[in-house]
């Protein structure tokens, strides 16, 4: 069963939201939304396991220096 809250703000669901609040809070977490942009062909995507260019980040194993 879905539970719709309809006191939800409208503006939560709109196709491209800024990345981050307006107005961010000092000491809180944020994720930014992720931007819908230009996407992979198919079997880029594929080979990726994303078809979002944003999102491919490649294992290179190890530790950072």
């Amino acid at each position: 069963m879905i539970d719709i809250n309809p006191n939800m703000d409208s503006q939560m669901c709109t196709a491209n939201p800024a990345p981050l609040p307006a107005m961010p809070v000092v000491a809180m977490a944020y994720i930014p939304f992720q931007q819908f942009n230009l996407t992979y062909a198919p079997e880029k995507g594929l080979d990726a396991g994303t078809i979002f260019p944003e999102l491919d980040k490649p294992f290179l194993g190890g530790t950072r220096r």
